[in-house]
């Protein structure tokens, strides 16, 4: 969101951001004014029995405000961040989506999404997913009727469709088309590449040498015990390798001691530190994924949790890499899966497509452009500019 925000402030239009307060300075930094969001727990406890969709009524009522001061030409909210839509909507301001990730509409035949089964390539694949899918609609199912609770609430009309929570004016799918599966998609979608932004990092030195080099990169979130970081530097310190690793300010418990080959740093910048990489050795978060693919990097995943598992399928489905169940994460394990992903040529041609295909797309632009022309049908005007105001979030 804050790189699209960016390109649309670059391009003179005034955006407001509004998230959580520790993002003030960095959307302060790209040109935008910052909002702070209402920060609830999302999901009930006991000590905390607030449903999702409660959550969602009371923030919509907070958010409300914030969309009446800004008067915006146009609204971009994460998929998950159902609040500023609702608010869009009934301040009759045109809502677009932002899926930040591969979309989570699957085609007719295809696994469910985030289970890790990859598109079949037969019949009787298809069919056997096919016979789940009434199990899955029925879940679709009560999100919509949960949905349109909220909306009755808030005096929306009710949804006849399901994820509801996607704009039927306009979807930004901010992913590598290569790695969607194919599909008929519907008019109002736009696949526009992966939108990359990160914090600012201090530089870090990488050491030289002939030999191929293998990032290590962790999730921010999961694998607290560091299982990943250990054993890929257990795995490579013999292979001829340099190896650069990042604990992502994590520390491992017990602390050990880097092998020759390898250098453990606190924190990098990928974007400076990846397109000198051949490697990336990563639990298959999409912002690392799509970083990783744009600097025509193989990828090896290890899929930790949520949307990782899905990535992990595109990835083998693409032919952009490896994947290497969790439960297999060790050593030997992942010194095969770090010497398959050098040795074949043909994974290592696919990430140079990819990189090139990045460096022909900006997918900022992209995006900017198709909010301007949803912005324009707010002022009633077929072109966009430097008027035009853009709410995000």
């Amino acid at each position: 969101m804050i790189a699209l925000g960016r390109e649309l402030a670059a391009r003179d239009h005034d955006v407001t951001l509004q998230t959580w307060t520790r993002w003030r300075d960095d959307v302060q930094a790209q040109g935008m004014t910052f909002a702070a969001a209402p920060e609830y727990q999302p999901f009930p406890t006991g000590a905390r029995p607030l449903s999702p969709y409660q959550a969602v009524l009371r923030a919509t009522q907070d958010t409300l405000p914030l969309v009446r001061s800004v008067a915006p030409d146009a609204i971009v909210a994460d998929i998950l961040t159902l609040a500023p839509a609702l608010a869009g909507e009934l301040e009759n301001v045109p809502v677009a989506t932002l899926i930040p990730h591969l979309d989570p509409r699957m085609p007719p035949g295809s696994p469910p999404f985030s289970c890790g089964a990859r598109l079949p390539r037969s019949a009787p694949g298809r069919a056997l997913w096919r016979g789940l899918h009434p199990l899955l609609r029925r879940g679709l199912q009560l999100g919509r009727r949960q949905l349109n609770e909220t909306r009755s609430r808030l005096g929306l009309p009710a949804l006849e469709r399901v994820h509801g929570g996607i704009s039927v004016q306009l979807c930004l799918v901010a992913t590598f088309p290569q790695l969607e599966y194919p599909r008929d998609w519907p008019a109002h979608t736009h696949v526009v590449g992966p939108l990359l932004w990160e914090p600012p990092a201090d530089d870090v030195s990488i050491a030289g040498g002939d030999e191929p080099l293998v990032l290590i990169a962790p999730s921010t979130s999961q694998d607290t015990e560091q299982r990943l970081l250990r054993a890929a530097l257990d795995g490579l310190a013999a292979m001829p390798v340099r190896v650069l690793a990042s604990t992502n300010r994590r520390l491992p418990a017990p602390p050990f001691v880097a092998p020759a080959n390898a250098q453990l740093v606190d924190w990098l910048s990928y974007g400076q530190a990846m397109p000198a990489c051949d490697v990336v050795v990563c639990h298959g978060g999409h912002g690392t994924v799509a970083r990783a693919l744009a600097s025509g990097c193989v990828v090896v995943v290890v899929p930790a949790a949520g949307d990782m598992n899905e990535n992990a399928a595109r990835i083998d489905w693409a032919g952009a890499g490896v994947r290497l169940p969790r439960r297999l994460v060790g050593a030997r394990a992942l010194s095969l899966a770090v010497g398959r992903a050098l040795a074949r040529p043909e994974l290592l041609r696919r990430a140079a497509q990819m990189r090139a295909w990045a460096a022909e797309h900006d997918a900022a632009a992209r995006a900017a452009q198709l909010v301007e022309a949803l912005a324009a049908t707010s002022r009633g005007s077929g072109s966009s500019g430097p008027s035009a105001r853009s709410a995000s979030r």
